[in-house]
């Protein structure tokens, strides 16, 4: 076996492990959905065993996860981008820049709920403008409470008290883009 393919398959069992954790999920359970045996899995896992396609597939299927995902290769022949959502306050993030620093661009998805969140308003340096695609955002802002219909943007400073939620409880998309402190968004329209 190649050097490059030795590496390749070194690198599997901390993965395994990592996505294992990050799903919070026991090696007794792992094992007894894939079947699988416990020890098995731990030598895997710490790359005392060698990972083969009939320990692999079991694992991917229950991770729900690609088995290219699982040895880590690289993507070839499949022009789409493969972005990955982050969840965080009860809302769903999707990336759309991968450039470190300056502006980040975001999608945000407010899921629906039956009963309205209470406002939590937050602060951190920075600037944020955002755009209504669906649904109706209830947006605070300081002082301020404006409830925003797809269409509508609005752009403000984050060192101040600032919450996103729905207004009626539906579900919001929005786009974001989030910038360093003193960052704005330049408006240019054509001459009427």
């Amino acid at each position: 076996m190649d050097r490059e393919s030795e590496d390749v398959l070194g690198l599997v069992g901390p993965r395994l492990r990592a996505l294992r954790r990050e799903r919070g999920i026991t090696l007794a359970d792992l094992a007894a959905v894939t079947g699988v045996s416990e020890s098995t899995l731990s030598r895997l896992e710490s790359g005392q065993r060698r990972a083969t396609l009939e320990l692999l597939l079991p694992l991917a299927r229950t991770y729900n996860v690609p088995l290219d995902d699982l040895v880590g290769a690289p993507r070839t022949g499949d022009p789409r981008i493969h972005l990955k959502p982050v969840h965080r306050f009860g809302m769903v993030f999707v990336p759309l820049s991968r450039r470190p620093g300056g502006t980040q661009a975001f999608k945000m998805i407010i899921p629906a709920r039956p009963e309205p969140l209470e406002p939590t308003p937050q602060t951190h340096e920075g600037t944020e403008w955002l755009y209504v695609l669906n649904g109706r955002l209830r947006l605070l802002v300081g002082e301020r409470d404006v409830t925003m219909a797809p269409g509508e943007a609005a752009e403000f400073d984050t060192s101040l008290p600032h919450w996103l939620g729905s207004a009626d409880g539906g579900v919001v998309e929005l786009l974001i883009l989030f910038g360093p402190q003193g960052t704005r968004a330049h408006l240019r329209a054509a001459p009427q």
